[in-house]
């Protein structure tokens, strides 16, 4: 029963949650930062048609961490040496594909897009127990749309009245046209 137990634990500590950072033809990671709860999956999706790479920094991620990123490798050379553009054996993430990496050591893991590395397509994933913590601070409240809509209406009315006054005012109600006899 013991095994049993033991067994249920590891597989529940291992179900993490999934969060998503996108790949853009804008050449950023969006989020570029991340914090999730050890166990925790990131998912990078490419939402353009530009190939990009999920390659982390050797030198960059806790030292008890096994090294990651798309295509498999198992250095940051290696992965540089191998990278070719549109091929996905090679660790391009070709565009609507996906790369996910479950992350198990506590710290953070910087990484990077092999082909746009230059022009700063960078980011990390901060693994803290817990995961991200909500902002704390006041609750803004929400306007409704009725409210908008009444607001938008008064405003136009307002207008309209400052309007015909202006009209009136100037030429002071005096609206005869033609000949006086």
């Amino acid at each position: 029963m013991a095994a049993l137990s033991a067994a249920a634990g590891t597989a529940t500590a291992q179900e993490g949650q999934r969060h998503t950072v996108d790949m853009t033809d804008e050449l950023v990671f969006d989020p570029d930062a991340i914090t999730v709860a050890p166990g925790d999956t990131v998912v990078w999706e490419n939402v353009g048609t530009i190939g990009h790479s999920v390659t982390a920094y050797e030198d960059d991620i806790p030292g008890e961490a096994e090294y990651w990123a798309s295509g498999g490798f198992d250095s940051e050379d290696a992965a540089r040496r191998a990278y070719s553009s549109g091929d996905p054996d090679s660790g391009d993430v070709g565009g609507g594909e996906t790369y996910e990496h479950t992350f198990e050591v506590e710290g953070t893991h910087e990484y990077f897009c092999i082909p746009h590395e230059s022009v700063g397509m960078l980011g990390s994933v901060t693994v803290q127990p817990g995961g991200a913590t909500e902002a704390s601070g006041p609750e803004v409240p929400q306007v409704p749309d009725s409210a908008r809509t009444l607001a938008i209406a008064t405003g136009i009315a307002l207008v309209s009245v400052i309007a015909l006054a202006y009209f009136f005012v100037k030429y002071g109600g005096d609206y005869e046209v033609g000949d006086e006899e």
